[in-house]
């Protein structure tokens, strides 16, 4: 059998569900983790640091995680944002069944589908994610070739990176594919850069 990771389709794995409690939008839940997805024992170190360092997001538009495991990330946008369309992405299919449980259990209206099942001409005014760098430069780099370029007029990206996997090469490479964006780093915390795409 081959070894699972939280990027395969299909995890091979038993689901073995766990409850786990989280601080998410200022509010201590319960949620659901499983074997076969990324950081199922909580919120993963970067995720943290993304959610401690980002802005508030507005009230409104359409907003994307991209990469969302369990669902952090759309829950704490759909339950500061709640009138906001939140779609969670994964290539996971464990993954997106255990956001759509979260997001039911927490009352939190966020779509959990597929990259190929995000409709075409879909934009997005924010970005959040915690990239899966693990997959491999060029794997990163063509999923940010697709997403990125949906950013609509004064939209934002916001993605935090591990310094020694690559962050700063990662903010060169986005500035260089990109020209028509701005890139900078607002914040470094714990060993993570947290990086701002905009679309002007």
């Amino acid at each position: 059998m081959a070894q699972d990771h939280y990027f395969s389709a299909e995890p091979a794995t038993p689901t073995q569900l766990r409850e786990r409690v989280v601080e998410l939008a200022g509010q201590t839940v319960t949620v659901h983790t499983a074997s076969g997805i990324f950081s199922p024992d909580g919120i993963d170190k970067g995720t943290a640091v993304l959610l401690k360092h980002v802005p508030e997001p507005p009230k409104a538009g359409t907003f994307l995680d991209l990469g969302c495991g369990w669902g952090p990330i759309a829950l704490t946008l759909a339950l500061r944002s709640p009138a906001a369309t939140v779609h969670a992405v994964d290539v996971n299919q464990r993954a997106l069944d255990l956001v759509r449980r979260n997001a039911t259990a927490l009352g939190a209206m966020v779509t959990a589908m597929t990259p190929d099942a995000v409709p075409e001409h879909a934009a997005y005014d924010l970005i959040w994610s915690n990239p899966p760098i693990r997959v491999g430069k060029a794997a990163l780099h063509e999923m940010l070739k697709t997403w990125l370029p949906r950013l609509a007029p004064g939209g934002q990206a916001w993605l935090v990176v591990q310094k020694n996997l690559g962050a700063d090469s990662l903010m060169k490479w986005l500035s260089a594919e990109f020209p028509e964006l701005t890139v900078d780093r607002p914040a470094t915390s714990g060993g993570f850069r947290l990086i701002r795409v905009v679309r002007p």
